[in-house]
């Protein structure tokens, strides 16, 4: 069984990560491969993404995959942003 711990996003984080990409229910399911019921589900309720681990870390990592980057409670309160981009544009021209 593995000790590493797992960062547990909240339902409030998860809808504003959507919409930081202008994702729609719909698209959040589309891209965690997680039925469209159980995102209005889980996200009906406020609090921790609740339902199973499983599905959690599908919603979370399918997040992170379009450059959501989630932000630990740090005495500001938990939060997201959109990761700086990898690629530097290059000269203008």
């Amino acid at each position: 069984m593995k000790t590493e711990s797992i960062l547990r996003v909240s339902i409030r984080q998860v809808k504003a990560a959507r919409s930081l990409l202008a994702w729609s229910q719909d698209d959040l399911a589309e891209a965690a491969n997680v039925s469209l019921p159980t995102i209005k589900r889980l996200e009906a309720v406020d609090g921790p993404v609740g339902g199973r681990d499983e599905t959690a870390e599908k919603i979370r990592s399918a997040l992170q995959s379009a450059g959501v980057e989630f932000i630990n409670e740090n005495g500001g309160g938990p939060g997201v942003r959109l990761k700086k981009p990898l690629k530097k544009r290059s000269g203008s021209g």
